[in-house]
């Protein structure tokens, strides 16, 4: 029933002009025979087939074998070292760029935290939340102090790949007071824990204070490519959707670093929709008004500067 319902699929979306066995078979790469064996129900499509002719097609799997109640989903790779790192950035980037191909690519980020592809670059502060994420993932090596910590090449070069392509479609994010919070929860906990310097503590505020600062002249710009709102009710989730005009698909966190990845149609224009609905109930900061926009910077860098300045009362534990 399952091979049935995705021949029908596929036969729908070719329409009745084309041979549905020329057309597995070159999806599949296999020989017309096979194929044939496949349509005729001789043979059975391996997972690996299915997932393949589902991709190929821009076909639902959640819709074709689940029920409505149910969406299948796909995972981003676990991390626990500096490979799985590098293969997760990786694995990012070949997701992203499916979409990021249309000119037509809109981004739509709910900033809990400052938005990944901010901190995935050669700077210090990319560095550091190198160093808190290995750390909180209990990466087995990582006893030694942030002054210590060294990043590794492939890394780098990954996440400069993914933070180009961010930066090439047009985005949607949306903040609040909170958005910078953890990372500045982080700098201070680190420091007292007397594996942060002072002086590398001050220097990652100031670097945070820069990344905003950038922000907010891209608002003042009022660049269309790069658009920031301001909500003060909604409580963000990092959630990512991505859309373009032929497909959406949604990034769902499970733990820091994992999301969970659907295509579902019906979901993905669920969550496509409500976003819509907070953009209208968000200030966008591009187009308000001086006052407005400098009200929330403000707030921003001051709240930098209060954590930067309580590195001044605790000595050096280092």
């Amino acid at each position: 029933m399952h091979q049935e319902s995705l021949i029908d699929a596929i036969r729908k979306r070719i329409g009745p002009d084309k041979s549905l066995i020329d057309e597995i078979a070159g999806a599949l790469d296999i020989s017309y025979d096979a194929a044939h064996r496949r349509i005729s129900m001789k043979s059975k499509f391996s997972i690996e087939e299915a997932v393949q002719l589902a991709n190929h097609y821009g076909l639902s799997m959640d819709k074709l074998f689940q029920g409505s109640d149910s969406v299948l989903v796909r995972k981003t790779k676990d991390v626990q070292n500096f490979e799985d790192l590098t293969r997760y950035l990786e694995s990012s980037f070949k997701y992203l760029t499916v979409h990021a191909a249309n000119l037509d690519t809109a981004l739509f980020y709910s900033a809990k935290d400052i938005p990944l592809f901010y901190t995935i670059n050669a700077d210090l502060l990319s560095k550091f939340k190198l160093y808190v994420w290995l750390y909180l993932l209990n990466f087995e090596d990582l006893g030694m102090s942030f002054e210590t910590f060294q990043t590794k090449a492939p890394i780098v070069d990954q996440g400069q790949n993914l933070n180009q392509l961010y930066a090439s479609v047009q985005t949607n994010e949306i903040w609040n007071d909170t958005t910078i919070n953890s990372t500045l929860q982080q700098i201070i906990y680190f420091f007292q824990s007397g594996l942060l310097s002072s002086e590398h503590g001050r220097s990652l505020c100031d670097s945070l204070k820069e990344l905003v600062f950038g922000l907010e002249q891209q608002c003042a710009d009022k660049n269309d490519q790069y658009r920031l709102y301001y909500h003060d009710m909604l409580i963000l989730n990092n959630n990512v959707l991505i859309s373009d005009p032929h497909k959406k698909s949604l990034f769902v966190p499970y733990t820091m670093l994992g999301y969970y990845i659907t295509s579902d149609q019906d979901t993905c224009n669920t969550v496509y929709d409500f976003f819509q609905h907070q953009l209208k109930n968000s200030k966008l900061l591009n187009t308000a008004g001086t006052k407005d926009r400098k009200m929330f910077f403000n707030r921003v860098y001051q709240k930098i500067d209060f954590y930067k300045n309580q590195m001044t009362v605790f000595p050096d534990m280092l």
